[in-house]
Formats: C-alpha cells, structure tokens, sequence
C-alpha cells in the first residue's frame, strides 16, 4: 500500500466531503466565467483563512482540479485558471480523404458573406482580426510620424523591390528566435501575407497545376488557387495535429502536385500546431517527391506554450520551402507588411515582385522596422499572447455552456480563432445569414473547403474580448443555433 493511499484511508470522510465542495465551488465559478483563464487564485494559506478550513482541505482541494484541468500550477507564482479548462465540448471530427483534383469555385460564395462581417457595428466574430486596443497603434503613429519628418524623399519614390535594409535587418535578426539562419538577400518584402503566398505560388506553378492544401484550411487559399487557375486536392487535417504523414504520403502518390500550401503553425481555422517531429518528416516527405512547401507562418508569435514553435522552413535542406508571413496579425493589420523568405526561389519571385506591385510602402517598413528594434515589440506580444490565451479558452467555455448537445470545438494551441462544429444536417451558411440579420458575423465553414464537408461548423473569431454586447451576442447566436 503506497503512502498516498494510507493517507487517504486516514483521512476524515467530512475532510474528503469539505474539499470535494470547496473544488465544486471553484468550478462553478470558472464554469460561469466568473473566474477566467489566467486568473490567480488566492494561495493556499490565504485560502484555508478565507474558508475557516485546514491548508490540507484547500491543497486537496487545488489537486483535485489540476488533475481534472480546471487550473494549472506556475513555479514560484502560484495556481491559475487553466487556458483551456476542463468541461470543454470535444474536438471537432476528421474529415475522409478522397483526394479529388477541385477546380475551386468560392470566390463569389466567400465575397457574398465576407463583404458584410466587417460593417460598422457587426459583433466581430467572422473577421480574422482582433480589437484595436491590442495593437500598439500610440507608438507606431508616433514612429511614423518620425519617419515621416526624418526620411525626406526616402518614403516618397519607389524603393528595392527587395524590401528596405532596415527591416530586411529586423527579419533576419528575428528569424534566428525562430531556429532560422536566414540572409537578407533571400527576402522579399510584399504587401501582407497574402501576397507572398501569390507569389510563390506563381514562383512554383502554371494554370491547370494541382497544389495540395489541408481540409478545412483558410478560405484564402483556395481563392488564391482559383485566381490562378489551380486545381486543389485536399488533405483531411486533424484538428489537433495536422495532416498526418499516411494522408500527405497518399495524396503525393495519387495527384502528383506541384506545391504542398500549409498552415502549420496555429491553422486557420483548426489552431493546431504540427508536432516538430512530424514537421521534420513532411519536410524530408516532400522533399523526396519533388514537391515544394508554401509555408503560411502568420500566427507563430501568438503561442500559448513557453516558446515559438519552429516552422518547416527550419528543416529545410533543399531550399524548396518558402516561408510567408507578415505582421498583420501581430502589430499593424493596416500597414500590410509581410515577406517571404523564398529559398532557391528568391530570383523568381524577386522578378514577380516587380512585375506585380514593383515594391512594397516603404513608409510602413521603416516605421515596423524602427519598432522592432527596441524592446517593447517582445514586450507587447507576450501581453497579446495572454489576451489572447484568456480570450480563446473564455469563447471555449462559453460555447460549451451555452450552444447544444453535441456541439464540437476546437482547442487552439494559440491564435485567436475557434472552429465550431455542429450537428450534422445544421446548415451554417443559413445561420451565417440569419446572425447577419441580428448583427452577428459569422464564416460558414462551406468557403474552408472545395466541397460541402464542413457546412454543418463555422469559425469563430476570440480576437476581441467577450464582455458586455459580444456577451449577449454569442447568447443570441446560440439561439439561432438552437433554432
């Protein structure tokens, strides 16, 4: 008999009744989001003072709820609301593969929705952004304005398609937090994310080319491939870890693409993170059919884990990744300062650069630029991750509690996005129409796919905190969903 057991033979049964209560108490209050992810809760000495109850009880009490996931311990800090609690609804399902080459037709589905979630006054929950007030807006306008004065005819007439050596500096200096070893010369500066993706794509492909996505993935991708006259094949995605190598490895068999476009860091709209030894092994999978990696790096500075995850591009040996990303989601939405690090691909994508938009606003660069380099970018991301971290699990819990049985829900490793499954047979693009009618945007999850696979779940946005009228306007949505 161990010596835990012993002592709970000796333990008085009103003692196990009092910290049974005192831990259904607590998750009550967590439950009805009276206490919220990273709240600090009282220490177990203040606590059993509190309650009139022994530092026994309340310690009891404390492991009863990690064990279950309500809380979560932090060295020499204390005890803490879990980000992701307990009681949550499951994980969304996993879709069969079939592997059919999709000529994408979504565009005018997703412009129909997407051109109303961003009216004035709509409940944010269908765009991909976050509030206003968790971005350094003070700062960069001060910067810019400093810029601006100090730059004479710099910000005035057309610059390196390239990108200005001042943030190519910043984005090779940053690149080695991520486990990359990254020149200067092989970065292209673009405006946002979405364009570094086009332009690899058109680096790697030609009208009729297949290029291989996951499903669901972000809905910019197949409208991407639709711009550009691409056939897609979807990979079925896990919500927690990603394509898995069997589907990757039959979908290269079969199709024979030319690119492999990926999210693997915090996916639009599932939130998982691939595993770094999978990453590895899709790396070297790919790399042995031949088949380049367009790799979305958008969402890797928002983790909710003690460190950035690497992206693929850091097991890359051939130079067939090309990494795309930006700060929209980070410090400046407005600003559309993104890049891709293009590998073997730098002199074609460097010529599409130039071709297409000849170079990117050199203004927003030195203004990004100049922000990176003292220490408040570090600083304010943290604080975004724990905003975010403590929006997404109260979104989650909310969800649990208010929409129906059966409901599913994802459970992001970081972002600030939620995919929400329903019952099969509920048609989300008709509820997305009925909450824009009530002022509540939403995105069906009919324009994440090519097909009708994922018409009974949509995505939610946990960009903005959920408090006052977003409060009464996930209840409303509930509603309409339980209608």
């Amino acid at each position: 008999m161990t010596a835990t057991s012993t002592v709970s033979r000796r333990r008085p049964r009103r003692e196990r009744v009092l910290y049974q209560r005192l831990a259904d108490e607590l998750v009550g209050l967590i439950e009805t989001r009276s206490l919220r992810s990273g709240d600090r809760l009282p220490s177990v000495r203040t606590y059993s003072r509190q309650k009139r109850v022994s530092l026994a009880t309340v310690l009891r009490a404390y492991q009863l709820l990690e064990d279950r996931g309500y809380l979560e311990v932090r060295p020499q800090s204390g005890h803490y609301v879990s980000a992701m609690p307990a009681g949550l609804a499951p994980s969304p399902s996993v879709p069969r593969p079939s592997f059919a080459k999709e000529e994408v037709r979504i565009a005018d589905l997703a412009w129909e929705l997407l051109a109303r979630v961003n009216d004035k006054g709509m409940a944010p929950f269908g765009i991909a952004t976050a509030a206003p007030e968790h971005y350094p807006t003070r700062r960069l306008s001060r910067i810019l304005g400093r810029v601006v004065r100090e730059s004479g005819s710099a910000g005035l007439v057309y610059g390196s398609p390239m990108g200005h050596e001042a943030l190519l500096h910043q984005l090779t200096r940053r690149a080695l937090a991520a486990g990359l070893t990254l020149r200067p010369d092989e970065i292209v500066v673009t405006n946002g994310c979405t364009e570094a993706i086009q332009l690899a794509l058109r680096a790697l492909t030609r009208p009729g080319d297949v290029i291989l996505v996951e499903s669901p993935s972000y809905y910019g991708f197949p409208q991407t491939a639709e711009s550009l006259d691409l056939r897609v094949v979807e990979v079925p995605t896990d919500p927690d870890t990603g394509a898995s190598l069997e589907n990757l490895e039959a979908a290269l068999r079969r199709t024979r693409p030319r690119a492999f476009l990926t999210n693997p860091n915090f996916q639009n709209p599932l939130g998982f993170a691939v595993p770094d030894t999978v990453k590895r092994e899709q790396v070297a999978l790919l790399a042995r059919h031949e088949v380049a990696i367009v790799e979305d790096d958008l969402y890797s500075d928002l983790y909710f884990g003690d460190s950035r995850p690497a992206p693929l591009k850091a097991f890359d040996t051939t130079g067939d990744v090309i990494l795309c990303s930006s700060f929209s989601k980070t410090v400046a939405p407005g600003y559309r300062i993104g890049w891709v690090a293009a590998g073997r691909h730098t002199e074609r994508i460097r010529q599409l650069k130039l071709a297409s938009s000849i170079h990117t606003n050199t203004l927003g660069q030195l203004a990004i630029a100049e922000y990176l380099t003292g220490g408040g970018a570090e600083h304010h991301l943290r604080r975004l991750r724990q905003a975010f971290r403590a929006q997404v699990a109260d979104y989650a819990h909310a969800v649990a509690q208010l929409f129906p049985p059966g409901t599913r829900v994802s459970r992001p490793q970081g972002g600030h996005l939620l995919w929400i499954e329903l019952a099969p047979g509920t048609d989300t693009m008709a509820l997305a129409r009925r909450a824009l009618a009530r002022r509540i945007g939403i995105v069906p999850g009919r324009v994440f796919s090519t097909g009708d696979k994922f018409g009974h779940c949509f995505r939610l946005n946990c960009g903005f905190p959920l408090r006052g009228g977003l409060e009464r306007a996930l209840e409303n949505l509930a509603e309409l969903v339980k209608r």
